[in-house]
């Protein structure tokens, strides 16, 4: 892809330079900005959630209950998943990076509604305070599911402002998804074909369809709950005449597919990097764009299996397993073309690319367990063990997270202007790989074994995998430190970064680092294929030392 002859770089004021105060970061309606203010936000939750994952592992280090008592464990663990979920890793990559780099990588001005863009922090920063407040004031313990009766009947928690929290924090994600869809489709830029779109743009096309069609379902189900406890109406309660089960059905119906929310941008993020630092075409382009689509509608049919032991029937058990399987075949064509694109690559191991390699691991590792979790034996077997913990935490935090620090890291110098530390950066990504694995592999051990998820204390044969998995993430709790720190430190520091510092491919790579308020000094013609990297010359080692 290619933009006509441009300005010099600097000719145009970067976003960050075209003003200046906390009014025109409030009011803003730049894309780009935007972006910043939900990284500032969600970095924010992700050290509350952080912290409190610290002190559920300090926790489980031995058998007895020596921190906490079984309540305040419970008030933990669900604020942690909470926190976790709703306000870091749904939000990340598409409410940071889409947001920054949508528009610039379709060759907009913007995206469609500028104004709803803002609305949609405003209302995610609204709902966040709200059930952080929640916590202060004494926090919930449904866990994370809200299950009922449990959320509407013996809960003592701030459940009403927490269920309202997230209520208001769901229309946020709705906004963005919807602003997603009408730009993709209403403004690219002329030459950019729906073929020559980046896989990053296919995914979170498909992940705003996620977010339209499932988000009203769980933000109505977690509001009845809420009307259930304060008006006693018989929707959930069987005390009132309601049904439990229904809200299981409801909430998988859009939980489920929230997991696709999470992963399925972090996939996109992937294909951008492992065709950067390959130097070739990815392999299969249609079949990973439409792997994405598919992805996203399966990804509706299969909520059934969370409730292989709720009592639903044999034979929708056996339909609902069927469809699991079938939701896997999408993945698979991912993981398979992305090796097929490393294949004969000239492969450059930069600190993006190591998340990548990173990600495909530790995804191969979530995505098997999730198959076998989808068949009935297994399931009933290791059902509300660690094992759920730990697939659970290889899809979300293995793969998820480090999708997002992959891309953060690609793009932080498009971002800021400024390159990080290239040696520390690489640290990093090594600490985070070897503690993730070493806190949550112990776990499918722990959950095959027997040991239930949710207990804060355990019988003292299982201590050893407990205390291998705390030191893990001891280390892991090092290695997201460490970019924090470096990242930081390159926003002064750091040396300045050119218009395209990996040799990479696409329309973002074509306007200056940081770019201009309106994306391009003139408006781009696309006119090469997507990842035309045939034509291109290896990328260079970029090394900048503190």
């Amino acid at each position: 892809m290619t933009a006509p002859a441009t300005a010099a770089p600097n000719a145009l004021p970067s976003y960050l330079e075209a003003a200046h105060g906390p009014k025109s970061w409030l009011l803003t309606r730049d894309h780009k900005r935007i972006g910043i203010l939900y990284l500032v936000a969600i970095s924010v939750f992700f050290v509350l959630g952080g912290l409190m994952a610290v002190l559920i592992r300090a926790e489980l280090a031995t058998p007895q209950g020596d921190m906490f008592s079984s309540d305040v464990y419970n008030r933990l663990f669900t604020m942690h998943g909470i926190l976790m979920i709703f306000f870091f890793l749904i939000p990340s990559i598409p409410a940071v990076l889409g947001n920054f780099l949508l528009p610039v990588m379709i060759g907009a001005k913007d995206l469609a509604f500028p104004k709803l863009n803002l609305t949609s922090w405003y209302l995610y920063m609204i709902g966040g305070l709200m059930t952080f407040g929640s916590l202060l004031t004494g926090g919930i313990d449904t866990g994370w599911t809200f299950y009922t009766p449990m959320s509407t009947t013996f809960a003592q928690g701030q459940v009403l402002v927490t269920a309202v929290g997230i209520f208001v924090a769901g229309f946020s994600s709705i906004l963005t998804g919807l602003n997603f869809i009408v730009t993709i489709h209403r403004m690219r830029a002329p030459g950019m074909t729906w073929f020559r779109l980046p896989l990053f743009v296919w995914a979170h096309y498909a992940t705003s369809i996620i977010q339209i069609l499932g988000t009203p379902v769980v933000a109505i189900a977690i509001l009845l709950v809420g009307a259930e406890r304060l008006f006693h109406i018989g929707v959930f309660d069987p005390k009132y005449g309601g049904d439990p089960l229904l809200f299981q059905h409801l909430f998988w119906f859009y939980s489920h597919p929230a997991v696709y929310i999470m992963i399925l941008p972090a996939m996109g993020v992937m294909s951008e990097l492992v065709t950067a630092f390959s130097r070739k075409r990815v392999f299969g382009y249609h079949f990973v764009a439409f792997s994405s689509l598919f992805i996203a509608v399966i990804g509706f049919l299969v909520w059934g299996h969370h409730m292989y032991v709720s009592g639903q029937s044999v034979v929708a058990g056996a339909i609902f397993s069927f469809l699991t399987m079938l939701v896997a075949i999408p993945s698979a064509v991912k993981v398979f073309n992305w090796t097929a694109t490393l294949y004969k690559g000239s492969i450059s191991l930069q600190t993006p690319m190591l998340y990548a390699l990173g990600f495909i691991g530790v995804f191969l590792i979530g995505g098997l367990t999730g198959v076998m979790l989808g068949t009935l034996g297994i399931d009933i077997h290791v059902h509300d063990t660690y094992f759920i913990v730990a697939h659970f935490h290889y899809v979300m935090v293995g793969s998820a997270i480090m999708g997002y620090l992959g891309g953060l890291h690609f793009w932080w110098p498009k971002i800021t202007g400024r390159m990080y530390d290239e040696f520390w950066s690489k640290v990093g990504a090594l600490l985070i790989f070897v503690g993730f694995n070493t806190t949550f592999f112990p776990q499918f051990i722990l959950g095959y074994l027997g040991m239930p998820r949710r207990y804060h204390m355990y019988p003292a044969e299982f201590q050893t995998w407990n205390v291998l998995s705390s030191a893990g993430a001891t280390i892991l709790g090092v290695g997201y430190l460490i970019p924090v720190i470096y990242l930081l430190w390159s926003l002064k520091f750091g040396a300045k970064a050119p218009a395209n510092p990996w040799g990479a491919k696409g329309l973002e790579w074509q306007t200056a680092s940081p770019p201009p308020v309106e994306n391009f000094a003139t408006p781009p013609v696309v006119t090469e294929e997507a990842y035309a990297y045939e034509t291109s010359v290896p990328a260079k080692e970029v090394t900048v030392g503190i």
